[in-house]
């Protein structure tokens, strides 16, 4: 045994990854829906990794943590500031209010509890479920001056604040936005109504009451039929069949045909005689309805086989910006292809007729190579498969952000900046909005932000863990019952709070009001509530702009606490 402390005292590497990989998956277990999550868990292994009194020096924790805080401006980049300037402005405004909630609340229990500082932060992150602020604000701690071992007493409690509140705002969150805040807003019974309601609203077409965007997370299929109907006896042109299918309410495309010997690609004069085949395409729901007066299905290997195309596309053009789903689907350029999935801010929102594609959103389409790559210049630009990182453009990022950060102005004894921590997440949310301005630059992959924001940031907490694992028992008898009272008010006032101003004063509509407090918090597992008790994904439409206020406040409260604390 005492070889294998002796291993990891002296290649703490090992023990960091030790703590990652039984961290990981100890959060990705789940126990009636329930799990700790896989920050508490990477810090509670780390605490027990710890016990063996392993030194970690370094700027290990800060490199990595400054990655994560890039990777989270990054993401909600182009959202933020979108929102600042278009029509997302109210729900800018609710979400800072909310977010000064976040901040007073902890501040104010923190006072009456008599917590100090480091308290405050643990306090502050975990009963917000910001495990950044841990970060942000023990690097400004750094700053004020204080004596070392003042310090180093204020770091060792801190994660064992965040530990004690962090299950309650997560749980809790939940909780009070998917039962207790429906309740508060008239009762389940009626705002799944209003949210039904809405959802149709928003699902109807301006010109024509079609459903062809109600759900698009179905597949794309293509099927084949034989013409033998009483409709073609003269003959029609492709134009035709597919404006009568659109009077039915669906949306189906005429991809190819064969006359004969020939198989040929449609064009929309072309004329279709009854023994012609032809191969419609459309979403699972809408193709698969009685075609028999078309004539019948047929199998038909060779007029099947032909390639389909995916793209994403990075929304930067005037020819989807700013329009709906039902007006851009109506542009010619926009025939045979189909939308799957929109991606704003990280979080898929739900693609329904009236919904508003904004520039910034990520757009997966699907259709044929010919049909996909005529519409997507229009769109925007098209983000090619790549596995490469532009990581020039990362860590000059880091370290322009972290220098303009850094710099301070003194009010009395008190130094006031963002810190290089602060810096890193600017300059993030800057470079990010910058990147739908030219985005032949700056391209980060999807599994790239992945690896930057989990890891950066669960190494970060892993670190945190090992260093105050001998002192964090201790910690816990002394803060332990009165720490999770705190945290449970700390964590209730503002969403309750959130969900009546939301309502009474901002006027959203309930389900709104409700992704709008989830987004605010940040707190993915709340929205996916929500979502769950109403049977909708309407919640999310005030989920992102509100997400992206969030992660940029809730961070920099990490500075503000401090200073207010001080």
């Amino acid at each position: 045994m005492q070889w294998i402390i002796n291993l990891f005292r002296e290649n703490p590497e090992l023990a960091i990854f030790l703590t990652l990989g039984v961290g990981f998956w100890l959060g990705n277990l789940k126990y009636k829906g329930l799990s700790l999550g896989i920050v508490t868990s990477v810090l509670l292994v780390g605490v027990v990794v710890g016990q063996m009194n392993i030194e970690i020096s370094g700027p290990m924790k800060s490199v990595f943590f400054l990655m994560f805080l890039f990777s989270i401006g990054y993401s909600v980049g182009p959202e933020f500031f979108r929102a600042m300037r278009t029509d997302g402005i109210k729900q800018v405004i609710f979400a800072v209010i909310l977010c000064v909630m976040c901040l007073l609340a902890p501040f104010a229990v923190a006072k009456i509890f008599g917590f100090n500082m480091g308290e405050t932060i643990g306090l502050l992150a975990g009963s917000q479920t910001m495990s950044a602020i841990l970060g942000v604000g023990t690097s400004t701690i750094e700053t004020l001056g204080v004596p070392a071992e003042q310090q180093q007493e204020w770091f060792d409690i801190m994660p064992v604040s965040y530990a004690v509140t962090y299950l309650f705002g997560t749980i809790g969150s939940a909780y009070l936005l998917s039962i207790l805040g429906p309740a508060l807003l008239g009762g389940l019974k009626k705002v799944k109504a209003q949210t039904k309601e809405l959802e149709e609203k928003l699902n109807k077409s301006e010109i024509l009451d079609d459903p062809a965007f109600e759900n698009v997370n179905r597949p794309v299929i293509f099927r084949a039929y034989q013409i033998e109907g009483v409709w073609f006896e003269n003959g029609h042109t492709v134009k035709e069949l597919e404006e009568e299918i659109q009077k039915q309410g669906r949306i189906v495309y005429v991809e190819r045909i064969r006359k004969g010997d020939k198989i040929i690609d449609p064009q929309s004069d072309t004329v279709l005689n009854i023994g012609d085949e032809v191969v419609l395409s459309g979403r699972r729901e809408y193709v698969i309805e009685d075609e028999g007066w078309i004539g019948d299905e047929v199998y038909d290997a060779h007029l099947l086989s032909f390639p389909v195309e995916t793209l994403f596309v990075l929304v930067n053009s005037k020819g989807a910006k700013n329009k709906t789903i039902d007006q851009l689907n109506r542009e010619k350029y926009m025939h045979g292809v189909m939308i799957r999935h929109i991606t704003r801010a990280g979080i898929e929102i739900p693609v329904l007729k009236q919904t508003v594609i904004y520039e910034g959103d990520r757009i997966e389409i699907v259709g044929l190579t010919r049909e996909i790559r005529d519409a997507a210049p229009f769109i925007g630009f098209v983000e090619r498969p790549s596995n490469k990182t532009d990581f020039t453009f990362v860590s000059l990022g880091i370290v322009i952000g972290g220098v303009i950060g850094s710099l301070a102005i003194h009010i009395g004894q008190v130094p006031l900046s963002l810190s290089a921590s602060g810096g890193a997440l600017i300059a993030g949310l800057v470079l990010g909005w910058l990147r739908t301005k030219r985005p032949m630059y700056g391209n980060i992959p999807a599994a790239s932000l992945w690896i930057m924001n989990n890891i950066g940031l669960n190494m970060f907490i892993a670190i945190v863990g090992i260093t105050t694992g001998p002192k964090f028992v201790a910690g816990l008898k002394d803060v332990g019952m009165i720490m999770f009272v705190a945290g449970i008010l700390s964590t209730s006032i503002p969403l309750i709070l959130g969900v009546i101003i939301g309502n009474k004063i901002f006027k959203f509509h309930p389900a709104v009001t409700l992704g709008c407090c989830a987004g605010g918090r940040t707190t993915t597992a709340a929205l996916g509530a929500v979502q769950d008790t109403l049977e909708s994904t309407i919640p999310a439409l005030g989920y992102t702009v509100t997400y992206a206020v969030g992660n940029t406040l809730l961070i920099l409260w990490g500075v503000v606490m401090v200073l207010l604390m001080a």
